[in-house]
């Protein structure tokens, strides 16, 4: 009898415990459509106290929680991203037994994060919804309290003719510098601008996606106008001293060659309105005026098709690398995706010519004018100027309807081609090979000849 208690009792003391497993997975980031790295994945009991395990994702979204006992859990993940969008990520039932586990996890679709931010809509809204957080650019707080202005060109046809909008929608942000706004279009161009009270950002544009969510964060910051240094170009058309916004914050960056990542030196690099500065043969730069705040960043280099984009102006911001594409490039494309509708664009040329609205050059006048490079052709087309910038390249500018000098949207063979100086467009078309050239006024450009919300015109130029 003792001998089998004794057996029975060994039994007990040699029985494994419970098995203990793994359950492992990726997050996702259904916004990116990529792994998301650097999310604290948790694995919870009901209660949140019995038992929990956790984990941070790798670069390439992965995540591991070992020693896991049998038992039913919920798993979810934290990760800054879902701050900055306003939701939440759904938890995972997950059943763990004996065998491993393998749970993946993902923030929500794009139709989900409108849905819960705007509401429900009908299969045939074709609306987006933006979100983003705004910070102070000096310590990088949230702000509160920020009005943001989203705006964009919207056409519509009516009895009497083509009629152009400009919608606006307002949004403010919340105590966590959080804002959103529903019903903007999907697909084109937004322009965005943040401000409260002295403090700014600068008019961005934001590329609308067709899924139905776009995010953009915000910094704000204020920036001083000052008097450029004197030069050839400090006044302006109207004969009063050109100002720049300038501020406290140092930026930094390189400016390389798309096609083989040479650095290019001598470019010309500034913030939109402010301060420009030169690369040195290292093709390295650095601004250590510019305004605080999201800001334009413009880069220029002889030979290469210019850059405009958006970047934070903020202490400690990384190096900002450019890399530019040579305008043979640009313009071989540009040839290829205008061959075959010139003829008919040359026969729309003629039309609006008889329109009133706009100057138009033919090509019997550019001939009788014998310019040696294009821009020369610009010197006498009233309400144009061109003019020596402080670094020495020549820029043609004109009064938008908001009052200010700006640089007119260029357009070859009905192609759109982005913040153009004069020395680039002698680069790309020659006099001699000029069919015609239309300018606009900001009020009076056509729908086919608007880009985004400057409001300044168009030069539209038709090769032979």
């Amino acid at each position: 009898m003792s001998f089998r208690i004794v057996l029975f009792l060994g039994l007990i003391l040699s029985w494994p415990a419970a098995a203990q497993v793994t359950v492992s997975g990726v997050v996702y980031d259904s916004l990116a459509r990529a792994p998301l790295a650097g999310a604290s994945v948790q694995l919870v009991t009901d209660n949140a106290t019995t038992f929990m395990r956790s984990a941070d994702t790798d670069s390439l979204g992965r995540f591991t929680l070992t020693d896991v006992p049998p038992g039913r859990y919920k798993l979810g993940f934290l990760h800054p991203l879902l701050d900055s969008i306003g939701v939440e990520a759904p938890l995972r039932e997950v059943r763990v037994a004996t065998l491993p586990v393998r749970a993946d996890l993902a923030t929500p679709s794009p139709l989900q994060i409108r849905a819960a931010i705007c509401g429900p809509r009908p299969a045939s809204d074709s609306s987006s919804v933006l979100v983003g957080v705004v910070r102070n650019a000096q310590d990088r707080s949230p702000a509160e309290n920020v009005s943001v202005i989203g705006q964009w060109l919207e056409y519509t046809f009516s009895a009497t003719g083509l009629v152009q909008r400009t919608p606006k929608l307002v949004a403010r942000t919340g105590d966590n510098g959080w804002f959103a706004m529903c019903n903007i279009p999907s697909g084109g161009t937004l322009g965005l601008t943040a401000s409260r009270g002295a403090d700014s950002t600068d008019l961005i544009e934001v590329p609308l996606s067709s899924d139905g969510f776009v995010r953009r964060d915000l910094y704000l910051g204020a920036a001083r106008s000052v008097v450029a240094p004197d030069s050839p170009a400090s006044a302006g058309a109207a004969g009063e001293p050109r100002r720049l916004l300038v501020g406290d914050v140092r930026l930094t960056g390189v400016v390389v060659a798309g096609l083989g990542g040479q650095a290019i030196a001598g470019a010309q690099v500034g913030i939109v309105g402010g301060s420009q500065t030169r690369t040195n043969q290292r093709g390295e730069w650095s601004l250590g005026d510019a305004p605080a705040g999201t800001r334009m960043l413009e880069v220029r280099a002889v030979g290469y098709y210019p850059e405009r984009r958006p970047v934070n102006a903020v202490a400690g911001a990384p190096p900002v690398r450019v890399a530019l594409s040579t305008l043979r490039a640009v313009l071989d494309t540009v040839k290829i995706v205008a061959a075959r509708v010139r003829g008919r664009d040359i026969r729309g040329f003629l039309d609006r010519s008889r329109s009133g609205m706009g100057r138009y050059l033919t090509e019997e006048t550019i001939s009788r004018r014998g310019a040696l490079v294009t821009s020369d052709l610009f010197r006498s087309v009233a309400g144009l100027q061109v003019e020596l910038s402080p670094l020495g390249d020549t820029q043609i500018t004109m009064r938008s309807h908001f009052g200010d000098d700006c640089m007119p949207n260029f357009f070859l063979d009905g192609q759109h081609m982005k913040n153009l100086s004069a020395d680039d467009i002698n680069g790309f078309v020659d006099p001699k090979d000029i069919a015609g050239i239309e300018v606009y006024a900001g009020t009076e450009v056509p729908p086919q000849f608007q880009h985004g919300l400057s409001g300044c015109g168009s030069i539209v130029i038709w090769t032979k």
